[in-house]
């Protein structure tokens, strides 16, 4: 099996192509009056016809010019898959498939290949040349965001020993008896004058 030449580029037509159509829808509505467009969803029961009118309007020039630049592809071709779809339900079943031929008018088939498209957009995404997949490219070339460094609280320091207490002297101290120095005449047991008053 062959590979696809450049599928990138066909979604790039492709996406292209159907921004042009959306916008061409939406500028005819938009410039040219959105009143006829109200009047239409009027007839059809819709409620609040005038804000559903300006609503679609906008979805369909805005959503077109979003297509074309490739900026929010993915939620733009949801919104206009569905607005397709509610128009295939509403107004073009009971004119049966073909847009135009014999017996026919007004069909939903070109509805139905506009939804393929933009599922085509979910699917295979933009293409080439979008503005989504630039960031795509940015978000992936910048490097993770690094978490901060957790800070280690610093443990405290060990207190000192305390220093042992010096043990107390058991030694008595000396009387004043044995601290007075040693004489003779203390050891003979009296004084000079007491020895010539006894002879």
């Amino acid at each position: 099996m062959k590979k696809p030449l450049n599928p990138g580029l066909g979604q790039m037509i492709l996406r292209i192509v159907l921004g042009l159509i959306f916008v061409a829808h939406g500028g005819i509505k938009l410039f040219g009056g959105v009143g006829g467009t109200v009047e239409f969803f009027g007839s059809l029961g819709i409620p609040l016809p005038l804000l559903a009118g300006w609503v679609i309007t906008l979805l369909e020039f805005v959503g077109g010019m979003f297509l074309i630049v490739g900026l929010f592809v993915v939620p733009t071709a949801v919104l206009l898959a569905v607005h397709m779809l509610v128009g295939i339900i509403l107004v073009h079943i009971p004119n049966g498939f073909f847009v135009l031929g014999p017996n026919a008018a007004g069909g939903y088939e070109f509805n139905l290949l506009l939804i393929a498209g933009l599922l085509s957009m979910l699917l295979g995404g933009p293409g080439l040349a979008a503005v989504d997949s630039r960031m795509q490219r940015l978000a992936a070339a910048q490097p993770p965001p690094q978490p901060e460094p957790v800070a280690v609280p610093e443990p405290e320091p060990e207190p000192e020993p305390e220093a042992a207490p010096e043990p107390e002297s058991t030694l008595e101290p000396e009387s004043a008896v044995d601290s007075e120095p040693w004489s003779p005449e203390g050891e003979a047991g009296g004084e000079p004058g007491d020895e010539r008053a006894g002879g």
